[in-house]
């Protein structure tokens, strides 16, 4: 069966890859407004549920359509930075502290209108970071497509002293979770390799 991710992030086709699936990428154009009246692990879900029906309408055959959607709470919900003084209050908010990583999934089958939703949820300790430590790292520009304003799989990655859960759901797509969620749509992922 064709399997579709309705994402344009690398960290989740990268991931994907390493799971060896053989799958296409169509990006969907939804806006990634969050109702604020939901629990985070709800508004990733319907997000990801979201994105997978915007590419699912697009397909007419029989296909997985792989919708995810990542958060990053502390407190309220941090979303990518616009800009480099968002990605600093951002990282000052996190520093020193623990804050969780939701991603929501949403798997869905075009011809068939079958749904699954799901989600996986990560703590994740960043250690105590200087002003200075914070500019080198927003720097190059490495926060700014990354919700919460870093990369657990970059150079953030030295921020991190611990983490609970899913480390790859840390990065974008927690692949344990997708694959428990492939086998109920009957898809194996050794079939792929």
């Amino acid at each position: 069966m064709r399997i579709i991710l309705a994402s344009a992030s690398p960290r989740r086709k990268q991931l994907l890859e390493q799971m060896g699936l053989k799958f296409d990428v169509i990006i969907s154009d939804i806006e990634e407004d969050s109702p604020q009246n939901l629990a985070p692990e709800k508004i990733s879900m319907e997000l990801a549920y979201n994105k997978a029906k915007n590419v699912a309408s697009q397909i007419h055959e029989p296909a997985i359509v792989i919708g995810a959607d990542t958060l990053v709470v502390k407190d309220r919900i941090l979303g990518k930075p616009r800009d480099e003084e968002e990605a600093r209050r951002m990282l000052h908010m996190l520093q020193g502290k623990t804050h969780h990583v939701i991603t929501g999934l949403a798997l869905m089958n075009p011809c068939t209108g079958e749904v699954q939703k799901g989600y996986e949820k990560t703590l994740v300790e960043m250690a105590p970071l200087t002003l200075r430590e914070i500019d080198s790292y927003i720097k190059p520009g490495e926060p700014m497509d990354k919700a919460g304003g870093y990369g657990i799989q970059g150079l953030a990655g030295i921020f991190i002293s611990k983490i609970e859960g899913c480390y790859f759901n840390v990065v974008g797509l927690p692949i344990h979770l997708l694959w428990e969620m492939l086998k109920k749509f009957g898809v194996n992922v050794f079939d792929y390799k």
